[in-house]
């Protein structure tokens, strides 16, 4: 066990994020890190997400995973977010729950620590790198230290070469993707331990 305490927070309407948080979390454990995959809360309607089937059925799926809290976010030594790509931003839950850190962010809490991003989209280069480019603009006002997984492997380049972090197709996470999540996981490990 290392002394990586890790945080992969995501938000996944269809399923696509929460299944690469958990081949994250496989990984970091794999890598020696102390994980918890927390999800973000949904703030749609619940109208709203029970007019979708594939939505529904994806929150209830994950009911029982525990929501994402200011108190985990203090807990962590590291952090892998991961949530869908929305007209070139984050999902706007995943944001509520940034902007509900605010005093985290005012004591430092957040500072100092390695940081993670991965994203989905419905097709490919629908807004991905946008999407993590301005993750980290967040996490570079918090002064955390962005662990991105550059080209430092061959599976980034077979998951489609993006160096800011691992992205897949909406519902098409195949065997090259589940290898830069890996990856990717396992470089945020090391790095935050060597913060740690």
């Amino acid at each position: 066990m290392s002394n990586v305490k890790l945080a992969i927070v995501y938000y996944s309407t269809y399923g696509t994020n929460h299944h690469m948080a958990e081949i994250a979390a496989e990984a970091a454990r794999t890598a020696g890190a102390e994980v918890r995959v927390l999800r973000v809360a949904e703030t749609a309607p619940a109208e709203v997400v029970a007019s979708q089937d594939a939505w529904q059925a994806q929150a209830e799926k994950s009911a029982d995973i525990p929501v994402a809290t200011p108190a985990d976010m203090e807990w962590a030594n590291a952090y892998l977010f991961s949530a869908p790509t929305r007209f070139g931003t984050v999902a706007s839950q995943l944001r509520a729950f940034i902007d509900s850190l605010g005093g985290q962010w005012f004591a430092g809490a957040l500072a100092n620590k390695a940081v993670s991003a991965m994203t989905s989209a419905q097709n490919l280069h629908g807004g991905m790198e946008s999407t993590l480019l301005g993750l980290y603009t967040t996490m570079m006002h918090w002064g955390a230290v962005i662990v991105a997984p550059g080209f430092t492997d061959p599976a980034v380049f077979a998951a489609g070469g993006n160096p800011y972090g691992t992205v897949a197709v909406a519902g098409k996470i195949t065997p090259e993707v589940e290898a830069a999540i890996a990856h990717q996981a396992k470089r945020l490990v090391e790095m935050a331990a060597k913060l740690a």
